[in-house]
């Protein structure tokens, strides 16, 4: 199928207006520093990343509605936090077994089957919200289903870019999924924000379930994504799931993939002391403005970062772009921690949201090209938990440490921390700067 593909996009190339050279040249020049867009010449793979647009926006006003609810209902913030922590244990856990059960069936139908499962999820929290029941204890629960859902769906969307493109397009096709991503985290509460007066809260649910049918039927239109022939049959349980964590033990370069990211958020994501921030340092600027652009700085730069994706995703060694890129965010937090002025503040946070676009990619390039395909799943069930854990993890260091030492000196010391740890790991053990493909 791929062959098929690919020779019907050279086709359709080669029979387009012969261009004059000036303009060849100016169009190489902008593919060099422009977002690679490559891999939407894939059919499935367009099919796949043009739902995502739908449902990054779709789940982000969810993911305001839900907390912006449970703090009407109790007027606490604890409340806030707990229903948080009440979607994280089923995450983990399912992301786990998600990823053993999407290298034992065919990923697509397991994906529609997730999608369905978080689209009624979404129908349920409009039903709660619409109906005045005013329950936090059924809204966390709603979100511990939706999380769990959620968790078995993330695995075989990604595991599935790798069977949907060829292994030179990974890294731009991680691009495209991680900038429209970081999109939707930018637009969807601004959006969120400016429809709750309007049309009210519940509606939010009912936007996001029409967005995931929106999801379900482009899914439906994948190609059957079984696992390979020889790979035999498998189950989903927890020997699988332990083979996984074997397997990562086993390829060190995957294991210092997990290990970068993990390096990164837990010492460098200070997102739990931008309150602080906002109300100390950078009070003169007004708390609630300075905080509002705090928290946006990062996913902006991500998403510049992938915007002008073409200047790294064509690179080959990964490795490297790896360890260059976290212990670029390092730099850019410890930038961040030093900051007397909150726009200067801004530009380090962009600069760090930058960084992390570009580890993202190349972190998930390294998952989709280094391991099988019978073990993709598992790995990215790892990641799931990985990148979902990493942030809840910091939040907890960093503000024990703001409140030890002080916002500033706790946030710049985590960013020295991250540069340190990462270089001692890429001279210790040299598989991810030697990994290229």
């Amino acid at each position: 199928m791929y062959r098929a593909t690919r020779k019907h996009v050279d086709t359709s190339e080669s029979s387009s207006e012969p261009q004059t050279p000036a303009a060849d040249e100016g169009k190489r020049t902008r593919r060099r520093w422009a977002m690679d867009t490559r891999p939407l010449r894939r059919p499935a793979y367009r099919r796949l990343w043009s739902s995502t647009i739908v449902t990054a926006v779709g789940s982000q006003l969810t993911a305001v509605a839900v907390p912006k609810q449970v703090y009407d209902i109790t007027g606490s913030s604890a409340w806030v936090g707990a229903a948080s922590l009440a979607g994280l244990l089923p995450l983990i856990v399912f992301a786990l077994w998600g990823g053993a059960i999407a290298d034992s069936m065919d990923r697509r139908k397991l994906l529609l089957i997730t999608n369905s499962g978080i689209a009624v999820t979404s129908v349920l929290f409009w039903l709660q919200a619409v109906t005045g029941l005013e329950s936090v204890v059924v809204l966390m629960l709603l979100l511990a289903v939706q999380q769990a859902f959620w968790g078995l769906n993330a695995p075989a969307r990604n595991a599935s870019i790798a069977r949907l493109v060829p292994e030179e397009e990974l890294a731009a096709a991680n691009a495209l999924g991680s900038t429209v991503m970081q999109t939707g985290q930018v637009v969807g509460p601004l959006l969120a924000g400016v429809l709750i007066p309007v049309i009210g809260l519940p509606e939010l649910y009912l936007i996001d379930a029409l967005a995931l049918c929106v999801t379900v039927w482009a899914v439906y239109r994948l190609p059957s994504l079984p696992p390979l022939a020889g790979t035999g049959p498998r189950r989903a349980g927890v020997r699988e799931i332990a083979a996984g964590f074997r397997y990562i033990s086993l390829h060190k370069v995957l294991l210092l993939s997990f290990l970068a990211d993990i390096v990164a958020m837990v010492f460098g994501m200070p997102r739990a002391l931008f309150p602080q921030l906002a109300s100390q340092t950078y009070a003169p600027y007004g708390e609630g403005f300075a905080l509002g652009l705090l928290f946006a700085a990062i996913p902006i730069g991500a998403v510049l970062g992938g915007l002008f994706s073409g200047t790294f995703s064509r690179a080959r060694r990964h490795g490297w772009m790896v360890i260059g890129a976290v212990v670029a965010w390092g730099a850019a937090i410890t930038g961040f921690g030093f900051s007397d002025s909150l726009w200067l503040a801004v530009v380090f946070l962009a600069l760090a949201g930058v960084a992390d676009m570009v580890s993202m990619v190349f972190r998930g390039a390294i998952l989709l090209s280094a391991a099988t395909d019978e073990m993709r799943g598992r790995m990215q069930g790892v990641f799931t938990v990985v990148v979902a854990g990493g942030p809840r993890l910091a939040d907890v260091l960093h503000g024990s440490a703001g409140s030890a030492f002080g916002a500033r000196t706790a946030v710049a010391g985590g960013g020295i921390l991250v540069v340190v740890v990462m270089l001692s790991l890429a001279l210790a053990v040299p598989a991810l700067r030697r990994y290229r493909v």
